[in-house]
């Protein structure tokens, strides 16, 4: 077992693998880890010597998970079996990796003989001996933490691609990053997005015939979508596909623009940026030579404002399938036209060959957010079902014959009437990966139940520094009475939805108490990995969904496991760390998880293993609120309704922390309270990643956000929360 310090690591340039001493500080303590030369393990001639035929092939060597989803068809199937359904139950920790900022943790480690890659939060990269989690190298991009007030969903990181001796990765302030396998040195680094816009890179990048293709976010505070491709070898732009129109004056960049304008009506929706962010999932047919990408949400959600005269708006919410030598658009399929709830179609895609009506198709599967189960023919976007994988009130059905979705006419609040919807902006489904076992022809889906208040802001404005959905947030949060929360609160719950994709139907479910839950390995050895909201890290039957195994984890885990095996020996690996978009903004939702402490980790089992986590630390007393928060009463509903607006999505529903790596603004001190206008406007804690918002907001209103947690702070005190 190798263990790291808690505190911020220096990057550390081995220059060789055998020779430099990396010291690693904390406090009085002193470390030392040789950069040593990794285990042996098949194929490839150097650290991370990676290409194309290994990952087609990379059935033959299943040691190695050696790109995102293990394969260009993103099954995140392992056909490893040493660890099975019989043994599970003797699976213990072998080694862990203490990862040094306390946020979200979202990356699925890359294996390459005996190495493992993976990031960690602010866009940090670490490798490891993939046999003893000693650090052979890391590397930090330095994201300025300003730059976090433009990360709708924390300043996480999905992971990086390793190709011919590189390990690439996006950073938070949108750069794409080349490091040489063998010592992390920095080979080129290419800013892919506008400076003058709140982009953000969260996603993982995927290598497909020397190009590597990355995407970007931030459609909810106001950008235009686009994926771009890079040569690996030099960093130089290969080409660039905008998912959305721009200004209509000027010339559109490429020819499928023009069959999307049409479907834009009226408004001057370029000057927010219009959404269609290809924030996460790609996915790869190297037969088909397509390359498939996941659009995201509109500019702002509400369409009245985007788009007034209506429309589809593609291609929002849409799987499109292009050439990745060029960037040329083959076909689409739209999954929610005239998007108009924040359901994104960026979540995984699965490529399969699938016995659908006695043909053999091939085809590609996706969960998005809008609640239903796609399977479409993944040459030609041909629909060939859509079934409901959850809980959904927008719409009854999807209609086969057109492929389009039967509205329920109440579920579009822009016309003017407040609607309950399932399901909510964080989805049925969100990020957290699917798998696909070939073994049970089953889909595991990390799926969820959540609805949200819609309705359309009237007195909607353009605000360059917040989030622009058009939708009142402050209609849409819990309730301050008690008893109304307590019956919303059994609403907020998710499952395992193991989902026959030729069916069109739920096989079973495995029930979760609360959403955000991680996402799913399946292996051959007839077994399903998955961790959880509550802190734990389990084993099922992937056959019946029968619990086998379950481990603590100290922290909530929503990223996705993998497995890997050297020298014969097979792990079972997940990035273990709560954080992101439910965890900073799902206030009592969120905090009633029993994993909001992040300890973010690296955690390695393998059978028989005998480490252990360290001992917790003991809770803390229940705090007590710093007397002296006195308030305006008369200024607390326009506080609550800017608090929404402005400072909700990090600090949390009702101003009630869902994470331990943000400020609970209910138990402010006093001294915090006394510099609450140069924080707030001025920006004094912008090296925290609070920057100032004067641009967004005047005295009079900082001070209304200011009485109404002081209203919150008397909550607490009372006993009322």
């Amino acid at each position: 077992m190798f263990k790291t310090p808690s505190d911020p690591i220096p990057s550390i340039q081995c220059r060789s693998l055998s020779s430099v001493t990396a010291w690693l500080l904390a406090g009085a303590l002193v470390l030392t880890a040789s950069c040593s030369s990794p285990p042996s393990g098949k194929g490839g001639t150097g650290p991370g010597a990676v290409d194309g035929a290994r990952i087609r092939a990379a059935d033959s060597e299943p040691q190695n998970w050696m790109s995102h989803g293990r394969t260009y068809d993103e099954q995140r199937f392992s056909p490893l079996k040493q660890v099975n359904a019989d043994n599970v139950n003797n699976l213990g920790l072998d080694w862990y990796f203490d990862l040094p900022d306390r946020r979200g943790i979202e990356a699925t480690p890359i294996v390459v003989d005996g190495v493992m890659y993976a990031t960690g939060a602010w866009s940090k990269v670490f490798a490891l001996d993939a046999t003893s989690g000693k650090l052979l190298w890391s590397y930090d991009p330095a994201v300025p933490k300003a730059w976090a007030a433009n990360a709708c969903c924390d300043v996480v990181n999905r992971g990086v691609a390793v190709w011919q001796g590189r390990v690439y990765f996006g950073s938070l302030d949108g750069r794409l990053l080349a490091l040489n396998a063998a010592d992390g040195s920095l080979v080129w680094e290419v800013q892919t997005t506008p400076k003058d816009r709140p982009y953000t890179i969260t996603g993982a990048p995927r290598i497909v015939k020397g190009k590597v293709m990355i995407g970007n976010g931030g459609a909810e505070l106001g950008v235009r979508g686009f994926v771009s491709a890079y040569d690996a070898e030099t960093g130089e732009r290969a080409w660039r596909f905008y998912t959305v129109p721009g200004n209509p004056a000027e010339p559109l960049e490429n020819a499928a623009l023009a069959q999307a304008l049409p479907t834009w009506k009226g408004g001057e929706w370029w000057k927010i940026g219009g959404g269609g962010t290809v924030w996460d999932s790609m996915a790869y047919d190297p037969e088909l030579d397509l390359l498939y990408i996941g659009v995201g949400n509109g500019s702002p959600w509400n369409r009245a404002i985007r788009s007034p005269g209506g429309g589809d708006n593609l291609y929002l919410s849409s799987i499109v399938a292009l050439r990745p030598d060029t960037g040329e658009y083959v076909w689409h399929y739209q999954t929610t036209p005239g998007e108009s709830w924040d359901y994104t179609a960026t979540q995984h895609m699965i490529l399969a060959e699938l016995d659908i009506n006695g043909a053999t198709r091939k085809v590609i599967m996706q969960a998005p957010k809008n609640g239903f189960f796609y399977v479409l023919d993944r040459a030609t976007g041909e629909l060939l079902s859509a079934e409901p994988y959850t809980r959904i009130s927008w719409a009854t059905g999807v209609d086969m014959a057109t492929g389009r979705p039967i509205e329920t006419p109440e579920a579009r609040y822009e016309n003017g009437e407040a609607a309950m919807v399932w399901p909510h902006p964080l989805g049925g489904h969100n990020w957290h990966p699917m798998s696909y076992s070939p073994k049970t022809g089953l889909v595991y889906v990390p799926a969820q139940e959540i609805p949200l208040v819609y309705s359309s802001d009237t007195e909607f404005r353009y605000n360059p520094r917040g989030w622009n959905t058009g939708v009142e947030l402050d209609k849409a949060g819990m309730p301050d009475d008690a008893e109304l929360r307590d019956q919303f609160l059994p609403l907020v719950k998710g499952h395992i939805s193991a989902w026959d994709p030729v069916k069109g139907e739920e096989r079973w479910r495995i029930q979760h108490d609360n959403i955000w839950n991680g996402g799913l390995l399946s292996t051959a050895g007839n077994l399903i990995f998955q961790g959880n909201a509550e802190a734990g890290f389990a084993a099922y039957r992937a056959d019946t969904g029968e619990e086998l195994w379950h481990t603590d984890a100290q922290t909530g885990v929503v990223a996705a496991p993998m497995t890997y095996a050297v020298n014969g020996e097979q792990y079972i690996a997940v990035a273990a760390g709560w954080g992101g978009a439910f965890a900073l903004a799902g206030g009592d939702s969120a905090a009633r998880s029993k994993g909001t402490v992040s300890n973010p980790r690296i955690l390695v089992y393998k059978l028989g293993g005998k480490a252990a986590l360290p001992a917790p630390a003991t809770p803390t007393a229940a705090r007590a609120v710093d007397g002296g928060f006195s308030y305006d009463p008369q200024q607390v509903d326009e506080g609550y309704s800017l608090y929404m607006a402005n400072c909700h999505m990090c600090h949390g529903d009702r101003a009630v922390s869902g994470s331990s790596s943000v400020p609970d603004l209910r138990y402010m001190s006093a001294e915090t309270r006394e510099q609450f206008l140069p924080i707030v406007l001025g920006g004094l804690r912008h090296n925290r990643g609070m920057i100032g918002f004067a641009e967004t907001l005047d005295r009079d209103q900082a001070m209304a956000i200011y009485h109404y947690l002081g209203k919150r702070a008397e909550d607490v005190a009372q006993g009322r929360d």
